[in-house]
């Protein structure tokens, strides 16, 4: 009964999201274009296809030739407008994932939240600064902006084409939607993908010919220190007891990872994702650590951890928390390099005339 009652729900639902997409496909419904270069990454799921080491993957490959601008809503932050990110903002005013790239890219790129991606963007242009490009994070369904670049990232766990409307299932909308983007990345790939799975997904995702499409998976990096109190990376052996801590969409693949390179002895501390902690949380992580024996550590994410950075733990715990940075891995055939061919697509799409570039894609 319950399922019977989402599937309509879902019905309501798609035919909201197909009146939307049908005005603004026919211009009943003004999408804006912008003078300085736009690229949109996003998702037609609700969370967890990888967005912000994309994002920041993006901002890596541009901002030595850009001014590069990433601008989020800054999802679960407690202030509301245009904010430009600083050294001193905290999770609080701009949110989770924006303080992370503020942290990575002080100095080398720019960070702004504000939920209005028009009005953020023009506050962004009106700084008047040469050879500026604007980074959307999160904003595929976001149609009043028509980005230069329109990038889509789909799960391979959790495969657009196999997925619902919400509040069934996970999408926003319709995966015919897929054929607005210009470049689709399939993320979390098996690192032994076939070429004969990469040709079953580009079917069933309903790729166009003018659509390019690439597979990733995510590189652990060495652990850093939450608090920046050890600059050394910690010694662990299969001994160690690890506290895990997380509070993202998907924490399978890193738990399975640490269990392969650290230790099995893992004990799981699992919050919602963009959990806002707070003083129990503190209390339980204080705990759950003190129980555990001498040779123990605890890893948590990039993301959690600029948010337990804002946090007062006791000085033993702070010198025992680290947290694992990813970072993108493109899937190559034998035949191409498929991160040299991304990096190259890009730069062109930017650099070059756009209006020989610009794919002119409508939903089928």
């Amino acid at each position: 009964m319950k399922n019977f009652f989402f599937k309509i729900l879902s019905g309501f639902y798609y035919l909201i999201t197909a009146v939307r997409n049908f005005l603004y496909d026919n211009k009943v419904l003004k999408s804006h274009e912008f003078s300085s270069p736009v690229i949109s990454v996003g998702n037609i799921t609700v969370g967890g296809t990888g967005k912000t080491p994309h994002t920041e993957y993006i901002v890596n490959l541009l901002k030595d030739k850009f001014n590069v601008t990433i601008l989020s809503r800054g999802y679960k932050r407690k202030t509301k407008g245009y904010i430009q990110a600083n050294k001193n903002s905290t999770v609080a005013e701009i949110g989770d994932e924006p303080k992370q790239m503020t942290q990575k890219f002080l100095g080398k790129a720019f960070v702004a939240v504000c939920e209005d991606r028009i009005k953020g963007i023009n506050k962004i242009l009106n700084k008047n600064i040469d050879n500026q490009l604007i980074v959307l994070d999160d904003a595929f369904q976001h149609r009043s902006v028509v980005p230069l670049v329109n990038i889509l990232l789909t799960d391979y766990n959790r495969p657009l084409y196999e997925d619902h409307l919400l509040p069934y299932g996970q999408l926003r909308e319709s995966s015919k939607n897929i054929s607005r983007a210009h470049i689709i990345i399939v993320t979390k790939c098996p690192e032994d993908l076939k070429p004969i799975e990469r040709n079953i997904i580009a079917k069933n995702l309903n790729k166009l010919p003018s659509q390019a499409i690439y597979f990733t998976n995510f590189q652990y990096t060495d652990l850093k220190s939450v608090f920046d109190q050890n600059t050394e990376t910690p010694q662990i052996t299969e001994n160690t007891e690890i506290l895990l801590i997380t509070g993202i969409a998907s924490p399978e693949p890193l738990k399975d990872y640490i269990k392969k390179t650290f230790s099995q002895k893992i004990t799981h501390i699992k919050f919602k994702d963009h959990h806002n902690f707070r003083k129990k949380d503190i209390q339980k992580i204080t705990e759950s650590f003190k129980s555990l024996s001498a040779d123990k550590i605890i890893i948590t994410t990039e993301k959690d951890a600029v948010r337990l950075n804002e946090l007062n733990f006791e000085q033993e715990i702070r010198k025992k928390m680290f947290f694992l940075p990813v970072k993108v891995n493109f899937l190559s055939l034998k035949e191409t390099d498929d991160q040299e061919k991304f990096n190259n697509q890009l730069l062109k799409y930017v650099t070059e005339d756009t209006t020989n570039y610009r794919l002119h894609t409508t939903v089928r």
